[in-house]
Order: structure tokens, then C-alpha cells, then sequence
């Protein structure tokens, strides 16, 4: 599983401190401290705290790979924003991410087809995120639509279910759990399937038990990618060792240092 570390955000008080006075340092360590716990792309996103959001994307991109080579998700819902990123990223990219709405679609298709890369799809149309599994594979069936038209290799999207509070929403993980098991089956070679794992225990209490318990059964459907704390050394070796079951990761007595060397 491709391991996306979520903690270079804005929405964390350090980190958007960080981007506000540009302290790269603090930017930085977060980057190496991630890249060692695991993480095999980095997220960047600059929240709310930039008054200047494309500016801090540029400044934030440039930060990072003076320090890792690591691929970068350029997270924002803002067209200017992702590009902004793009423009200054030397490293591999992902777009993170578009929706089946589709003017945003569109746009941030052009984008990944211009400059090569991967993009995130949120299973999100005009009407919100679909209540059954069965209206996020149809806004599944769009994005990947839209990636084909655009010349994007099938591979290079990924589908994202939109896990959902389980503490609002308790019908949602079951019904995210059948997508990513269908997303494999859509075209060849496949769509990669990812979730925002964090966001099921939004809220609630024992968040690293849910998330990592969560994190498990979605391997067990398939899952490819999940943006998570890398930082939450239980949560990766839940990871490891459901890799190690699922005959996806060599066998060792020392299983997971010999995973993460």
C-alpha cells in the first residue's frame, strides 16, 4: 500500500504557523520525519492561514524537495492552487483532487494530462457524495471516463470512496468497503483505489483504534493507497503486518523492521 503522509496541513496549528511566517525548517522536519516513519508520497496542502494560497503552495513545494524526493500530493481544491504547485514541482506529482463535478473535472484533468501525473477522484457530484455504494461507483465510472478522454493512463487515477465520520454516519464504511473492492474491476490496467482514513474517526473517540482497525479491513478489500498519520507507529505496523498476510510483503521474524528498511 502506498503510504501518503497527511501531516504537511495547514489545518495543524504548527504547520500553518509554519507556512505563515515561512519557516521552512519546521516544513522540512515534518518532511524528513515523515519519509522516515514510511510515508511514500508526501501531501501538501496549505490550509487557511496563507492570505496568498498559490504563493504558499509554490513556497511549500520548493521547501520540501530541497529535502525529499519523494512524490508530492499538491492538495487543494483550487485550480490555480494545484497548478501553482505543479509549475515549481520537480519531483513525481499527484493532484489532490478533483470531484465528478464537471467544470472542476475538466479542469483538473487538463491539468494532470499537461503535466503528467497522477490525480486524486473524489466520488462527489453536483448532488454531494452519494449514499450507496452504488452512486460512487457511477461517479467512479465518470472520473475514469473523464481520465481516458483526457489521455491520462488509467493507472494514474485513483478512486476515493469518501469515507465519512463514523460517529455521524455509521452505514458509511461498510458502503466504502464495496467500492474499493469494485474499483479494481472497472478497466485494465485498474484504477488505484485510496481513502482519506483519518476522516472515519473524525470526532469520535479512539481514533487511532478506528483508523487503524479501518485501515485493515480496507487492505483486506483491495486498497492501494490511504492518506494517513505515518507518524502513528501502531497504525503503520497494523499496515505492515496486514501486508505481510495478505502475501503482499516477505515474511520475516522481524517483519516490520525489515518492511520499513
Amino acid at each position: 500500500m502506498e503510504a501518503i503522509g497527511e501531516r504537511i496541513n495547514g489545518m495543524f496549528k504548527a504547520i500553518g504557523k509554519a507556512i505563515k511566517e515561512q519557516d521552512a525548517s519546521v516544513i522540512q522536519d515534518m518532511a524528513k520525519r515523515q519519509e522516515e516513519a514510511g510515508a511514500d508520497v508526501l501531501d501538501l496542502n496549505v490550509g487557511p492561514a496563507a492570505e496568498d494560497r498559490e504563493a504558499a503552495m509554490r513556497w511549500l513545494v520548493e521547501s520540501v524537495q530541497e529535502v525529499s524526493d519523494l512524490p508530492l500530493a499538491i492538495d487543494s481544491t483550487n485550480v490555480d492552487v494545484v497548478r501553482a504547485g505543479l509549475e515549481v514541482c520537480e519531483n513525481e506529482a499527484i493532484i489532490n483532487s478533483t470531484t465528478g463535478e464537471a467544470e472542476k473535472l475538466n479542469a483538473m484533468m487538463l491539468l494532470a494530462a499537461e503535466h503528467g501525473c497522477s490525480i486524486i477522484g473524489l466520488t462527489i457530484d453536483e448532488e454531494g457524495v452519494p449514499g450507496t455504494a452504488e452512486g460512487r461507483m457511477e461517479v467512479a465510472l465518470k472520473l475514469l471516463t473523464a481520465a481516458m478522454e483526457h489521455g491520462i493512463p488509467t493507472d494514474k487515477l485513483y478512486v476515493d470512496a469518501v469515507i465519512l465520520p463514523v460517529n455521524a454516519l455509521q452505514d458509511t464504511p461498510p458502503r466504502v468497503l464495496e467500492v474499493i473492492s469494485q474499483v479494481s474491476m472497472l478497466a485494465d490496467p485498474p484504477p488505484k483505489s485510496v481513502i482519506g482514513l483519518s476522516n472515519v474517526s473524525q470526532g469520535a473517540q479512539f481514533r487511532s483504534l478506528l483508523n487503524r482497525t479501518y485501515l485493515v479491513m480496507c487492505l483486506a478489500r483491495g486498497l492501494s493507497a490511504a492518506i494517513v498519520d505515518v507518524l502513528d507507529e501502531e497504525l503503520m505496523d497494523a499496515m505492515i503486518a496486514a501486508e505481510v498476510l495478505m502475501n503482499r510483503a516477505v515474511y520475516a521474524d522481524d517483519f516490520l523492521k525489515a518492511y520499513r528498511k
